[in-house]
């Protein structure tokens, strides 16, 4: 019986030890503790996402097999093979578009070439940016004998301070020569109103280096002060002849604008509903809307606006694809802007997007794509 009772209890000591062992297999491959990398996305290869996509070369753009192509695309791409998302593009036509078609749930992630803006931020989550830039202006290449920048400098605020400078000194010395000159002089006697317009319109005279024959102050003081005008009004009407034809040579070879502190006197496009139109209407620049770029580009070649302000390195891509012989892009940029993938507020995906994003745009990589598509080093 002893012998029984022994083998009996090796035998449940036996049992206890393989039950333990069996609880901490189990314990170790429970489903609860997750790695790292099935908390990803990839852990769910079965669910493939929606990603509304626009036209915007050189970002993303259509090739003639219908497949999408830029530098959007190529670094979405990379970033799904990072965490082997399964994807479908959706075209949409406007960037409004997609941002409603994230707010919506149609789309799983949204991405081309979006500004991240305030108001954009309230309505969708963004993940870090990939790309910085900043607006441009497009401008006609072969500016055309025109009366606009003639008129521009002509109402200019500097012209008409110098106009008006040079009206109060001849009113000036008009007066003193009259005052010189009244009691010796028939030329500016006869009474006031008569004196005053005699003396003024001589001193008009001088100031333009016209002949005024026998007519002109007699008196010492008169002379003097009729010889300084003289000579003054040829140096300032030289300075004055010099600089508003420098201002339209320059209008003439650079065109009428050449920065964004231009806008504001010229036609101006944008296209409509975008980021630009907003900071256009933040700034007060009145602005006639397009479409699309193309629209505002070809009514830009046309001659129907004088500039057309949109994001620097679309417009660049575009005047040099197909316009290229007839306008060009100013280098200056302004409103600093920056492009990221927009999506759903609190999307799962937020976190392994930006995370495979990062190391995509730190890594060699990138830096040769940007050179392909942009020519930035």
């Amino acid at each position: 019986m002893r012998r029984v009772a022994s083998w009996t209890m090796a035998l449940g000591l036996i049992v206890i030890v393989a039950c333990v062992g069996a609880g901490v297999t189990l314990a170790q491959t429970s489903p609860d503790q997750t790695s790292p990398d099935l908390a990803s996305p990839s852990a769910s290869p079965a669910k493939e996402i929606s990603v509304g996509i626009k036209q915007a070369p050189p970002f993303a753009f259509k090739l003639q097999d219908g497949s999408w192509s830029g530098l959007s695309i190529d670094l979405w791409q990379k970033i799904a093979g990072r965490l082997n998302l399964r994807f479908h593009y959706v075209e949409v036509p406007a960037v409004q578009d997609q941002i409603d078609g994230v707010v919506s749930g149609r789309f799983d992630a949204a991405m081309a070439a979006i500004t991240v803006t305030a108001d954009r931020e309230k309505a969708v989550d963004f993940t870090q940016p990939f790309f910085t830039t900043g607006l441009g202006i497009a401008t006609p290449l072969n500016n055309q004998p025109s009366w606009r920048p003639v008129l521009h400098a002509l109402t200019s605020f500097g012209f008409l301070q110098a106009v008006l400078a040079l009206v109060i000194i001849s009113v000036v010395v008009g007066v003193l020569i009259w005052m010189f000159e009244r009691r010796h002089n028939d030329d500016f006697g006869g009474g006031v109103a008569k004196g005053l317009f005699s003396s003024m319109w001589w001193s008009t005279i001088a100031a333009t280096q016209a002949s005024t024959g026998d007519f002109g102050p007699r008196t010492v003081p008169g002379r003097v002060l009729a010889a300084l005008w003289m000579m003054g009004s040829i140096i300032a009407i030289a300075v004055f002849t010099a600089g508003v034809t420098s201002v339209l040579t320059v209008t003439q070879m650079e065109g009428m604008v050449q920065g964004e502190s231009d806008l504001a006197a010229v036609r101006v496009g944008a296209v409509q509903s975008s980021s630009t139109a907003s900071y256009l209407d933040s700034t007060q620049i009145r602005h006639q809307d397009f479409a699309s770029i193309q629209q505002g580009l070809n009514a830009l070649r046309a001659g129907k606006i004088d500039a057309l302000v949109h994001d620097k390195p679309l417009l660049g891509w575009l005047v040099g694809q197909n316009y290229a012989t007839s306008l060009q892009v100013l280098d200056a940029a302004f409103d600093q802007q920056q492009y990221a993938i927009a999506l759903p507020l609190g999307s799962p995906l937020r976190k392994s997007l930006d995370v495979a994003l990062l190391q995509t745009i730190e890594s060699d990589w990138w830096k040769q794509a940007v050179s392909q598509y942009l020519g930035e080093k």
